[in-house]
């Protein structure tokens, strides 16, 4: 297949890219770079053995994006692209619903007009909400807690309503837990601009000596040792995902199919801090701070649906994902270049 891969130098989305190729797939690139450096496009390049096919704009932009579907031939989407930080969504509201339903807009828009029926969407266990009953499966009611994640529950009842409406329609929601790791030639991983959100680049910063210790939020939580549980699922294993959703969608009649992506096993803050000491070989410092609002106690996966229906499942394990993370790290201690 032809496909169109948004936010393709991102973190998932460059993963994919490379798995995508490995599989026989012609893949398009666009990206902004307002997440992503386009250094990681000569990483793709390198792994590939192939050039990556790049277009450098803006997907809320509907005009180029019409012209770029005008251009290429294309069979399918896969939709990375989007503002993704939650604590910046909050401050920047507007922004993110701008940007992240307007690239769904405008993709939506040029799939329609020039018979694209097939589309792949990264969305987030953040849309089951404030404190749902885990494992958390397909079938939980959808809502939010910033708007970060609403931006996600309004993404997929767009494309719920636009596969009523269009009976041609193939979808895949993808709910994603918590993408980790790295490729593990340790050339492609996570590159967070400024403090990281998430918890392993921020362990993977203290070990190279970007940051001074790791604050732990919380340690009263009931949990095997007081500390915020969550599905940490590889990067590599995340991306096969996709390719498995992408096939299935060229073999069922359902308009839209909702599948999470995780391990169903829950780790904890400090579970994963000491393995990554193990990768890392030297204890790393952290202190434990007070509890961030709206943390909950444990978030992980019923991957069940994935396994039965895909035929996938996340093989990786937690040392995995800090070896492959520490091997990327260490080999780019200050990430990308620009």
């Amino acid at each position: 297949m032809r496909v169109l891969v948004s936010g393709g130098a991102g973190f998932i989305g460059s993963h994919t890219v490379v798995q995508l190729v490995a599989a026989g797939h012609d893949v398009v690139v666009v990206d902004s770079f307002a997440n992503s450096k386009r250094s990681v496009v000569a990483r793709i390049e390198a792994l590939t053995g192939r050039p990556v096919e790049l277009h450098a704009f803006d997907l809320t932009d509907r005009d180029k994006t019409e012209r770029l579907f005008g251009e290429e031939a294309l069979d399918a989407v896969i939709h990375f692209a989007g503002y993704k930080a939650v604590g910046e969504s909050v401050e920047r509201p507007v922004d993110y619903y701008e940007n992240n339903l307007g690239t769904t807009f405008s993709l939506l828009r040029a799939m329609s007009r020039h018979g694209v029926s097939t589309m792949v969407f990264s969305s987030s266990a953040t849309v089951y909400g404030a404190d749902p009953p885990v494992p958390m499966q397909e079938d939980l009611p959808t809502s939010a807690t910033n708007p970060y994640g609403w931006t996600k529950v309004m993404q997929e009842q767009i494309f719920r309503d636009a596969a009523v409406a269009d009976p041609s329609l193939r979808i895949a929601l993808l709910r994603y837990f918590n993408p980790v790791g790295a490729h593990p030639s340790g050339t492609m991983g996570e590159d967070p601009s400024g403090i990281p959100n998430n918890l392993m680049p921020f362990i993977a910063q203290v070990a190279v000596g970007r940051r001074e210790r790791l604050g732990v939020f919380g340690n009263d939580y009931p949990t095997v040792d007081g500390t915020g549980v969550r599905d940490y699922i590889h990067v590599e294993d995340l991306a096969a995902g996709h390719i498995a959703a992408l096939h299935r969608l060229t073999q069922t009649d359902e308009p839209v199919s909702v599948w999470n992506l995780g391990t169903g096993q829950g780790t904890s803050v400090l579970e994963l801090l000491h393995a990554f000491e193990r990768a890392c070989g030297h204890e790393l410092p952290y202190e434990v701070l007070p509890r961030r609002a709206g943390d909950i106690a444990e978030s992980y996966a019923d991957p069940s649906r994935a396994h039965a229906e895909l035929g996938w499942r996340a093989v990786k394990t937690i040392d995995d994902m800090c070896r492959d993370t520490w091997r990327w790290q260490s080999q780019n201690p200050e990430g990308y270049p620009e």
